[in-house]
Parts: structure tokens; sequence; C-alpha cells
């Protein structure tokens, strides 16, 4: 198996962990906050696409997912394209409400779909190339590749435990 097929296999996990975390939820479930100030279900997932979205668009040199498919309006979220989370208070965590879990997973879907059509235009070597000198060692392609995707994992993961916490839930493929 060639890096681009393992990055493409990669990247839809955190569809499947959104799926099974989403199934059957509740409002208040999904918009709980473990302790009155840990991260909301809905949140997690919000900010694992468009942590996603906003570093791709950036690599890719193209415009987010968030923003071609209007997704801040479908999903009832108020938020600019610059606007990913990071730094979000609890109020802010609490704030942030969706319109339906459905429309969240769809996001998630359409940025992993982003993400196959880039990856899936790469050459091995491309995955070499430093795209951020910022950082010691220079970070590549492929390193920021699968940067994005282990952040989306990370929250994913986080999301099922929350919804274990709020609703006594467990995973179950």
């Amino acid at each position: 198996m060639d890096a681009t097929a393992l990055l493409m296999d990669a990247a839809h996990r955190p569809v499947e962990t959104a799926r099974a975390v989403l199934d059957g939820i509740s409002d208040e479930a999904l918009h709980a906050m473990p302790g009155g100030h840990g991260n909301s279900i809905a949140w997690l997932i919000w900010h694992a696409a468009r942590q996603w979205d906003y570093q791709l668009a950036e690599l890719a040199g193209e415009d987010q997912v968030w923003v071609t498919g209007e997704w801040g309006g479908r999903l009832g979220i108020d938020r600019g394209a610059k606007e990913i989370g990071f730094g979000d208070s609890p109020d802010d965590v609490a704030r942030l409400r969706v319109k339906a879990p459905a429309a969240l997973l769809d996001y998630l879907t359409a940025v992993t779909e982003a993400f196959t059509r880039y990856a899936g235009s790469l050459s091995a070597a491309s995955l070499d190339d430093v795209v951020d000198t910022r950082w010691d060692p220079p970070v590549t392609r492929g390193v920021r590749l699968i940067s994005v995707i282990d952040d989306a994992v990370t929250h994913l993961g986080q999301a099922a435990y929350a919804r274990g916490l709020v609703e006594n839930w467990r995973i179950g493929y």
C-alpha cells in the first residue's frame, strides 16, 4: 500500500467514529458540557472538522469547505472562516449549538472528501515538500497531513468519551 492510500484510509476513520457517536444522540447530550466546563460533543466534532478544513485549505491553496458549502448557515453556527475553536472559553463552547447532528456529520464528511481529493492528487515525492518552516524540524506536507488527521482522531475520541460520561454510552462498531 502506498503512502497516499494510507492517508486516505486514515482520513475516513474520524467520520466513522463521528457516525457512531452521533447515532441516536439527543440534543441535550450533543450540547452537554461534562463537568459544566468540558467541551460538548457538538463542539468537539465541529472543531475537529474546522481545524482540518482550515489547515487543508491553507495547504491546498483552496477555499475552505466551511465557506464554499456555506456550512455555518447549514449548521446554525455564526462563526467566520478564521474561527476554528482554538482559544474558545467555556462560554464560547456553550454558545455553539448545532441544528442537527446529521449536518455536523455531513460537514465532517465533506471535509474528509476534500482531503481525499487533495491527497489523491499528490505524488509520493510531494509529501516531502517543506510547507512550514516555523517549526524545528520544518514541517513537511506529509507530516502536516498526518497532523490534521491525528487532531481529528483525538477530538473524535474525546467526543466518544464525553458521550459515555453524559449518557453512560459506549461505542459499538
